[in-house]
């Protein structure tokens, strides 16, 4: 156990809360067992040992470990949780728990027989998080960490902090709040464009000359490393989820025919709605359905997208179709911040059944809005709007 403290010590003295993301105030740190959620390389791990130099307890009652340690080979994590408590321990974070053999069962007893430890897990498998046995769910609290936002990319790349808008601001006040948040940006479309290019995933910090390196090797291991931990998948249908996510960055906003797209990929029809449905849960990709079709593995979505627009660069070889940045950023940033959206029979897209907007560059009409009455449009390349048009840029500071 002392090696494990060891490691903790180290890469705790290496972390910073300088710059926290915006879900650590939305979570309850109090709570017995929390599960911190979301795609790889979101920061998920560094905000577990950020809320421990938040937390302000004594270094020797917290322990960070990662469950894909090689010293688990060996000891079981609970009995590393029986003798961290006789040590003092009153919060065990645990990383990669999905790489530990019947993770879901391990947690549950640590929770059940060990009521003075608090439990924060996470780890890089999103889909085998998702695996989580009811039992567990009814004890552990879910948080979902999305990819960065544009007004989070600003503080955390520029250490520029604005708050974030509600939803309500937005619509009624936007026009004095661009006006506000200029004064301190000064070119919100630069920063705009940085972020559609490489800041949803805050590893560009650690340099973005290799920032496409690293994008690319995380969707090399969500496809090929954790999808088939929890899922039987072949390598020859990895491939096709690799090639049907280079499709769609190509495309405009991709409203799929499913039977001519199955036989561009050499599937079946169920095969190909079965893919998309791994692809959106592994958060490689999102997709928009109507309020009358509901989420069903067998319904076709009116229109898929990939997850963010940083995917759209990489895999269009930096030549990206603009109106499909433009609805993808959108819909990453809505999404983000919790809000429900369904596709319309006019206009690109509903905001929890009552707003419906239209994504468009600076020349956008109204006209297809025409007879909605809560409509707005959403310009990209503008900095100011009026009335129900609305700058792009400002949709990121929803979180």
């Amino acid at each position: 156990m002392e090696q494990l403290i060891s490691k903790y010590r180290r890469l705790q003295s290496t972390v910073s809360t300088e710059y926290v993301r915006g879900i650590y105030d939305t979570i309850n740190w109090n709570a017995r067992a929390i599960s911190i959620q979301g795609a790889r390389g979101t920061g998920k791990s560094t905000l577990m040992l950020q809320h421990v130099l938040k937390s302000e307890l004594p270094i020797e009652q917290s322990l960070y470990v990662s469950l894909d340690d090689l010293w688990f080979g060996d000891n079981p994590v609970i009995d590393l949780a029986t003798e961290f408590i006789h040590l003092g321990g009153k919060l065990l974070l645990l990383d990669e728990v999905h790489k530990y053999p019947d993770w879901q069962q391990v947690i549950k007893n640590i929770y059940d027989f060990n009521p003075d430890l608090q439990l924060i897990v996470s780890g890089s498998s999103i889909i085998a998080l998702q695996e989580a046995h009811p039992d567990l769910g009814r004890r552990v609290l879910t948080y979902q960490m999305p990819e960065l936002s544009l007004r989070e990319f600003i503080g955390l790349k520029y250490n520029i902090d604005l708050p974030r808008i509600s939803w309500d601001d937005l619509l009624k006040k936007h026009q004095q709040i661009s006006y506000d948040y200029i004064r301190v940006l000064d070119y919100p479309l630069k920063f705009l464009k940085e972020h559609q290019e490489f800041g949803a995933y805050p590893f560009f910090l650690e340099g973005e000359s290799d920032y496409s390196m690293r994008l690319n090797q995380l969707i090399n291991l969500v496809i090929d490393y954790d999808l088939p931990d929890v899922l039987p998948i072949e390598t020859s249908s990895r491939n096709k989820l690799k090639q049907l996510l280079y499709i769609l960055s190509t495309s405009v906003p991709f409203t799929p025919n499913i039977s001519k797209l199955a036989r561009q990929l050499d599937l079946t029809r169920t095969r190909l709605l079965e893919m998309l449905h791994i692809l959106e849960r592994a958060q490689l990709i999102q997709t928009l359905r109507s309020e009358a079709t509901g989420v069903s593995l067998l319904n076709k979505p009116e229109k898929v997208y990939l997850k963010n627009t940083n995917l759209i660069h990489l895999l269009s070889n930096g030549l990206p179709e603009k109106g499909n940045v433009r609805e993808t950023w959108m819909l990453s940033q809505l999404s983000g911040a919790g809000f429900t959206l369904t596709y319309p029979k006019q206009g690109d897209v509903v905001v929890n059944g009552g707003v419906t907007i239209e994504i468009g560059g600076k020349n956008k009409s109204k006209k297809q809005l025409s007879g909605i009455q809560n409509g707005i449009v959403a310009k990209d390349d503008i900095e100011h709007g009026i009335g129900s048009t609305i700058p792009l840029w400002l949709f990121g500071f929803l979180y």
